[in-house]
């Protein structure tokens, strides 16, 4: 197998939600295996740093403003990312938010930020970037899922829904853009600390909980999703699309219900 099946030298990928976390790191990784970036935030001033680490790597990076629940923002965004490259040929949407609070506390407003930021935007910048993906008939789009998009865990109720709710839009718009040559996959991660849910690792008791299990042991590194996210960027990928890839350490196997700190 030729090392041309994981390039993506010529190609232009959109992250979102760039300015920290695993959003960084996956974008790293697109990076490293050739793709040029659109990086987003709320506030394209944080971008600045990592902007500069891209283009250490032989890359372009181009920083755009992006509030995932404002539809213009995103047609905005997706604009000024066709016009300054001249097409998108890849879609990774990471830009997501958690409120973690038993069920029973979760107000309306949870509920709309966590399910406007995580399903409905993925769908509207889904739905913007295809327009642009359709005439050239090339396109991967990667949702950001959870082990929640097939899990239920106490605690994560909006969180959860919004998850498992992008695994079906997954499937969705895959049978609609797969004509075009599009391809739409979910990348679902397991338990990796992360500024949204850092909290729960400061608990010696939780984190030897999750990690007993766990089957490898470990909650997951950033560095863990490299692979999985450049193989459904790539052609390595081509005959793949409508699927939830789940990078686990094994958790989907036969967790039992974690017990979330409030």
């Amino acid at each position: 197998m030729g090392n041309e099946l994981f390039d993506l030298s010529g190609r232009v990928a959109i992250v979102t939600g760039t300015s920290r976390g695993l959003g960084q790191y996956m974008g790293r990784a697109l990076a490293r295996a050739g793709a040029d970036l659109v990086i987003t935030s709320r506030n394209v001033t944080n971008l600045a740093e990592f902007k500069s680490e891209i283009e250490a790597l032989g890359r372009r990076a181009f920083p755009v403003e992006l509030d995932v629940r404002e539809h213009g923002s995103i047609e905005r965004m997706v604009e000024a990312a066709y016009e300054h490259y001249g097409k998108i040929d890849i879609l990774v949407n990471n830009a997501g938010c958690n409120v973690r609070k038993p069920a029973l506390d979760v107000t309306w407003d949870d509920w709309n930020l966590v399910l406007e930021t995580n399903l409905r935007g993925t769908f509207f910048v889904s739905q913007a970037v295809a327009r642009k993906m359709i005439p050239n008939s090339y396109g991967r789009i990667i949702n950001i899922g959870s082990v929640t998009s097939v899990f239920g865990y106490a605690g994560l109720a909006p969180y959860g829904a919004s998850r498992g709710g992008t695994k079906q839009l997954t499937m969705s718009l895959a049978d609609d853009w797969g004509m075009h040559g599009i391809t739409v996959n979910c990348l679902a991660p397991g338990w990796f600390r992360t500024t949204q849910n850092q909290v729960l690792y400061e608990n010696k008791e939780w984190y030897a909980y999750i990690c007993d299990r766990i089957p490898v042991k470990r909650p997951g590194q950033p560095s863990d999703l490299d692979g999985a996210v450049v193989f459904l960027a790539s052609e390595s990928s081509r005959y793949i699309t409508g699927q939830t890839l789940l990078v686990d350490g094994g958790i989907s196997t036969g967790a039992t219900k974690a017990t979330i700190s409030k």
